[in-house]
């Protein structure tokens, strides 16, 4: 095994300019009877996210005096991001109504409860997460772009209102939910893998 000479010039040389988590895009188009047409909101009002977890279960099995661990199965954990309010509180109406979609309120009906709907009338979307790097592009260039498959709104968070509540804006969380991710692009051809 090579080694690597652990100095700053060797450090620089490898992390170059390094990613920026405030570097990102958000991808979401809401389901059909929700808001057609408005697909750029989310993107622009989303303060933050996060680039999507997985992660493989346990199977421990006694084995003459020892735990053998074997891999189990693949879980997804829920994906959060939050968002700035806009003045006309449309992008938490749409949230709100993409809830009441699923099920509503008083008539405990769901009016969308077909989840895979090709047409973008099922409440089940694609979410698309992209790391975007800091260039000379004035939207930054894709560095790796994660596709959230058959993702819907599981929860919409509160929003506190206070009296002292000053210079701010209002801002909530949504949850998601959602079946698996992938990669859908990656800077480096190489990185990519077989979902």
């Amino acid at each position: 095994m090579a080694t690597v000479k652990s100095n700053v010039k060797t450090f620089l040389a490898k992390v170059a300019q390094g990613v920026k988590p405030n570097m990102f895009e958000v991808g979401i188009t809401f389901p059909t009877a929700v808001a057609a047409g408005d697909a750029g909101l989310p993107n622009i009002l989303c303060k933050s996210a996060a680039l999507p977890a997985s992660s493989i279960g346990t199977i421990e099995v006694p084995f003459r005096g020892r735990t053998v661990k074997i891999a189990g199965d693949r879980t997804f954990d829920n994906w959060t991001a939050t968002f700035v309010n806009d003045k006309d509180m449309k992008i938490r109406a749409y949230f709100e109504k993409w809830l009441n979609l699923m099920n509503s309120h008083e008539g405990n009906i769901a009016t969308g409860f077909d989840p895979t709907a090709s047409d973008n009338t099922g409440y089940t979307v694609p979410i698309t997460v992209t790391q975007l790097e800091k260039n000379s592009d004035e939207n930054g260039t894709d560095l790796r772009k994660y596709k959230l498959h058959y993702a819907f709104p599981a929860s919409v968070s509160q929003i506190d209102l206070a009296y002292d509540s000053n210079d701010q804006i209002e801002e909530f969380s949504v949850e998601f939910q959602y079946s698996y991710w992938t990669i859908e692009k990656a800077k480096d051809a190489t990185l990519e893998f077989v979902a």
